[in-house]
């Protein structure tokens, strides 16, 4: 029996990684040289795993100034942002998650800063029961299982009874690992990755009733 349902943020309900990744890859060309998109795989679903400063510098041969490349790469990732909307099938998973009668949470990696203000903005904060953070759980990100584990516990259910949505393999094994059941939607930067573990698979949200996916996920299929 599944009693609650939860969320992933960056690239499940927003696509923040596209312009995420673009922004690095213009300021790296902005010095000569490339930032390959299997480079920057690694890093999606985590915030710690790859240090896009140190590696530009490592190609350069030589130190930047990083206060100057992170403000001109974050007012051009603002400016990409501003553009996005949410993906689809979100609002229709989350009202039949509230007709159901589960509870809705979410749990990122990244902070509360960046979740809760892009969640006012696209007026969705009020579905969620509870929003758990890297800043809730002393800055630990996915791949470890700290913000699951948080996000089950603050929405007062088992973790055999919830089901997570992740878009990336870094999510998909902190939910596993926090003992969740998972269904695996990634996003175009994310469709050519492992995704093994995951219970079921979507393109999209959009692409199955969340009573099918429920079932279809408690009955193996």
């Amino acid at each position: 029996m599944i009693e609650a349902i939860i969320f992933d943020f960056d690239g499940l309900i927003l696509d923040s990684e596209t312009p995420d990744y673009q922004s690095w890859q213009e300021m790296y060309a902005e010095f000569g040289v490339t930032l390959p998109l299997a480079v920057w795989l690694d890093n999606i679903g985590t915030v710690d795993l790859f240090n896009p400063y140190l590696h530009l510098e490592n190609l350069l041969g030589h130190p930047v100034d990083r206060q100057d490349v992170h403000d001109r790469r974050k007012r051009r990732d603002n400016e990409l942002m501003a553009a996005q909307t949410i993906l689809p099938g979100v609002k229709t998973v989350l009202a039949e998650a509230q007709r159901l009668g589960l509870k809705i949470g979410l749990a990122s990696s990244s902070d509360h800063a960046w979740v809760d203000g892009h969640l006012a903005r696209l007026g969705l904060m009020d579905w969620f029961d509870a929003v758990r953070c890297s800043d809730d759980v002393n800055g630990r990100s996915k791949p470890d299982p700290a913000v699951y584990l948080a996000a089950v516990d603050a929405l007062q259910v088992k973790a055999n009874r919830a089901l997570a949505l992740e878009d990336s393999p870094n999510g998909l094994q902190a939910a596993k690992e926090a003992g969740l059941f998972c269904a695996a939607v990634p996003n175009p930067m994310t469709r050519d990755l492992n995704f093994d573990r995951a219970d079921i698979r979507l393109e999209s949200l959009a692409d199955m009733p969340l009573a099918q996916l429920i079932d279809e996920v408690l009955n193996g299929r």
